[in-house]
């Protein structure tokens, strides 16, 4: 079977590219340039690129590109520059595991789904407390930035739309805290729930950690199992 991955270019997707061929998975990565693909496997034989914009794909294209993926893993999300961040598509994230998770049920197949998300977002079924002022502050982040309120429209789609008695979606939403950059994967925990302020007091994740933790979701049936519609928050262990 295939794993299907959308973002692919960014700083985690590359990560979980390299992560899933190590494991000698099949993959597909659907991404706008190849050439952002790390020169070291982007001609690795277990690895297959479709060129293009995803929401620019029509249904019956992105269809065949799920057809016979295990797996769909989306690392998509807003660069941090100015059309990034304020710039269409509004709703990137959200409308990609909107039309993903629609097609991928039309083959009848169990797909997992794998979607990167953060800290900023709540989970309304762990009963999340926040302050007063962090809720100020994520109400605030919520209207003036829309890459904040499309990871919260996507994760609430995976929630409400999906569910969790689906016949053909399982989902994991992941909420990595504040994303750093390193060489290799080091000891991490996993929590039901952030155990401090993402806003005030937030802890480090590495990207590579984040990638390592969801190839282990895809290969391991126990994990999963563990881990299926839930929105698990990493932290690097201190």
């Amino acid at each position: 079977m295939t794993i299907l991955v959308v973002g692919g270019t960014g700083a985690t997707g590359k990560l979980v590219l390299e992560q899933l061929l190590n494991r000698n998975m099949k993959v597909r990565a659907i991404v706008r340039d190849r050439l952002r693909i790390p020169e070291h496997i982007r001609d690795h034989h277990l690895l297959e690129i479709v060129e293009g914009s995803l929401l620019g794909f029509n249904d019956a294209e992105l269809k065949e590109f799920t057809r016979d993926c295990s797996a769909i893993v989306s690392c998509l999300g807003h660069n941090l520059s100015f059309k990034g961040l304020f710039g269409p598509p509004f709703r990137l994230v959200k409308q990609a595991v909107k039309r993903l998770t629609t097609v991928a049920q039309q083959h009848g197949s169990s797909v997992k789904f794998i979607l990167m998300n953060t800290t900023g977002v709540s989970n309304p079924e762990q009963n999340e407390r926040r302050s007063l002022s962090e809720k100020l502050v994520v109400g605030i982040l919520t209207v003036l930035l829309p890459p904040q309120a499309d990871n919260a429209g996507a994760a609430k789609y995976l929630q409400v739309k999906i569910g969790k008695t689906n016949p053909h979606i399982q989902w994991v939403s992941i909420r990595p805290d504040s994303l750093i950059d390193l060489e290799e994967v080091s000891e991490y925990t996993v929590h039901p729930s952030p155990v401090r302020s993402a806003i005030f007091d937030p802890r480090k994740t590495s990207r590579i950690n984040v990638a390592h933790f969801m190839a282990e979701l895809i290969e391991d049936e126990e994990l999963w199992e563990q881990s299926k519609f839930q929105m698990p928050v990493l932290y690097n262990s201190e």
